[in-house]
């Protein structure tokens, strides 16, 4: 529920929004009465802003022409940061809708000098990324910030989860850290109902309540980054891949991410594994580290590694 200082800068919003809006608007808007209405009006005129109302057909309320509110004062660097903040928001999949961040940058606009505006406005409408845009698992703020609260005071959280599966399950769990990968939120957590670390998608979790009970502590030097990646590494697959690298093994975590392979330095051999559903793809992988390699497992991948090869030496 909007406490009543939301409200009336909700209400400040659709002044700002509309050239003229009806009483009758801003309360079903705001799901208040009337007579509240007149009470915020007289509280943003108190305040210095010039709103005025309309009587009759076609009446309503606005803020006097001409008049803007106090600018919001960034420095050119602050502006740059607070844009690319917002743009990087909706690439990462914060928000459910396009219409938050269009929503979150208006409002910004609204508020900055003209000149400075116009610069932000250029390059937001002139810059790109090269990571992809992700639409397929957005998480909303308010989620996020209600399992930072969590994670911070140490609190214990329920929610129910739904697998990949379709499946729901009630969980109790102490969130230990939030993680963002190649566009989708992570939550790394102590899962109570399985006694063990586990890591969830948080555009997976439904009903979500945070509890009055203290969260079991992170182990010391948790990182939930790392956590996080190795997790995914391991998800399981169809076929599982074993092999040797002829590279040393800090430049083998140079040429590959850890969410896709595990490295390990076994009696000073560089040994790679990982999950694969196509060992055609797992090949490609091992031809693109640039090394030379031997199999352990499967033995089916020397099939698809020779007929790699055999491609690329047809089109040269």
């Amino acid at each position: 529920m909007l406490t009543p200082t939301a409200r009336l800068l909700e209400f400040l919003e659709l002044l700002q929004a509309k050239p003229l809006i009806t009483g009758r608007e801003i309360a079903d808007q705001l799901r208040i009465d009337p007579r509240t209405v007149r009470r915020y009006v007289e509280a943003l005129q108190n305040l210095g802003i010039p709103v005025e109302g309309q009587r009759g057909v076609g009446g309503g309320y606005r803020i006097r022409p001409g008049y803007r509110l106090p600018p919001l004062m960034l420095t050119d660097d602050e502006a740059v940061a607070v844009a690319l903040g917002v743009q990087a928001a909706g690439r990462l999949g914060l928000t459910g809708s396009e219409e938050a961040v269009d929503g979150a940058l208006a409002k910004i606009h609204r508020v900055l000098p003209d000149g400075l505006r116009r610069r932000v406005e250029a390059l937001e409408s002139t810059l790109d990324f090269t990571t992809r845009v992700t639409r397929k698992a957005p998480v909303t703020g308010n989620t996020v910030l209600v399992l930072a609260d969590a994670i911070r005071r140490r609190h214990r959280i329920r929610v129910t989860y739904r697998a990949f599966s379709g499946d729901e399950t009630r969980r109790e769990l102490s969130p230990h850290g939030l993680v963002v990968h190649s566009g989708r939120w992570y939550l790394a957590a102590h899962d109570h109902l399985r006694d063990d670390r586990r890591t969830f998608r948080i555009d997976r979790m439904l009903r979500l309540r945070v509890t009055n009970e203290a969260a079991d502590d992170r182990p010391d030097g948790f990182d939930a980054v790392a956590y996080v990646r190795t997790s995914l590494a391991r998800v399981p697959w169809g076929w599982e891949v074993e092999v040797v690298l002829e590279l040393p093994v800090d430049e083998a975590l140079r040429r590959i991410p850890a969410t896709l392979a595990e490295l390990a330095d076994e009696d000073g051999a560089t040994v790679l594994r990982m999950r694969a559903d196509s060992l055609d793809w797992a090949a490609t992988v091992l031809a693109g580290l640039g090394c030379a390699f031997s199999i352990r497992r499967p033995d089916e991948l020397r099939a698809s590694v020779q007929a790699l090869g055999e491609r690329l030496a047809s089109s040269a």
